[in-house]
């Protein structure tokens, strides 16, 4: 819930301090149809989840408690052929995936003179901007961490690959040590664990750290003939695209404390660390609506309280999709 934006004292058992007061205080008319698209268009423009996830099923959900039934496309079996054989017929039985809109967030400002916030559209952006900001935040975390756990367990770890298991990425108990002369060994080998589970080489993103990507600046990579740039990324700034990956930088990314797993679980012998997520836009499934936005009066004051409720769900819907390197 962000902290809410209110008049001076206490009203109705919100607090009150710290207010944008206008004059006169007067109740007005609240449009929440207009909030509620403002606010939407600003909530997935300050994500990551908003470009490494997919929102192919959320024209499927009304309300909280929804649950969308998404079948994953069965793999069909190929055989030999000879003259004269009798072939053999199957029955495709598609293996499905549960997306549950099971969770919900909310936030609630008081505005003491609706009338004149309004008429302010600076005012209006200012409120949707930050509600967004703070949603986003909740919700990248809840993600991110959620990421770490439903990965294919052959996308990470010190022998990843499908196929090879060629590909050290680090793991609890030996996390790898990141320096600017392997960290371009280290994305390439998450491509390349994604090239044996036959990802497409559209649509693949890399979330890091400030941290990786202060390592990635000082790397090979800040030679602009490397990346193909015009300009070296020590003069633009910018990472791009590396061996077909969209970098983004995240400050949400989960850390595992000695001990510990990524969403907080005990693990024997695992040593403190920091993950790189590797992945395709199909491998996580992300709804969310902006169910309710409403007005009151104030009960305790002249004004309007303002509250908006979202509801949301997530899932990883094709595992082999995501790949995790673990750095200390």
């Amino acid at each position: 819930m962000s902290v809410p934006i209110s008049g001076t004292g206490t009203a109705g058992g919100f607090s009150t301090a710290g207010a944008f007061n206008t004059n006169p205080a007067a109740s007005g008319t609240f449009i929440p149809t207009i909030w509620s698209g403002k606010l939407n268009v600003k909530f997935y423009s300050t994500t990551v989840f908003g470009e490494i996830a997919n929102t192919s099923y959320e024209g499927d959900i009304k309300n909280l408690g929804d649950k969308v039934i998404i079948n994953n496309v069965p793999s069909i079996t190929i055989n030999d052929y000879s003259v004269g054989q009798t072939l053999s017929y199957e029955v495709p039985a598609p293996s499905k995936v549960e997306l549950n809109i099971s969770m919900a967030k909310y936030f609630g400002v008081n505005v003491s003179d609706i009338i004149e916030y309004q008429s302010q559209p600076k005012l209006m952006d200012m409120f949707t901007n930050d509600a967004a900001k703070q949603m986003s935040i909740a919700i990248d975390s809840d993600i991110l961490k959620m990421s770490m756990d439903t990965g294919a367990a052959a996308n990470k770890g010190a022998t990843a690959g499908a196929k090879s298991g060629a590909y050290n990425l680090g793991s609890p108990t030996a996390p790898l040590t990141l320096s600017a002369s392997n960290i371009v060994n280290t994305v390439t080998a998450l491509s390349s664990v994604l090239d044996e589970q036959n990802v497409p080489d559209t649509d693949r993103f890399l979330v890091i750290s400030p941290q990786v990507r202060n390592v990635l600046m000082a790397s090979d990579l800040r030679q602009a003939y490397l990346t193909g740039d015009s300009q070296s990324i020590l003069r633009n700034g910018k990472i791009g695209t590396i061996d077909r990956f969209t970098i983004y930088v995240s400050n949400l990314l989960p850390t595992a404390a000695a001990g510990k797993d990524f969403s907080g679980a005990n693990s024997a012998g695992a040593l403190a660390r920091k993950p790189i997520l590797a992945g395709h836009k199909s491998a996580i499934t992300f709804a969310s609506q902006i169910a309710k936005v409403e007005s009151l009066p104030n009960p305790g004051d002249f004004g309007t309280l303002v509250r908006g409720l979202n509801i949301y769900g997530y899932n990883t819907i094709k595992p082999e999709a995501l790949a995790i390197a673990q750095y200390a």
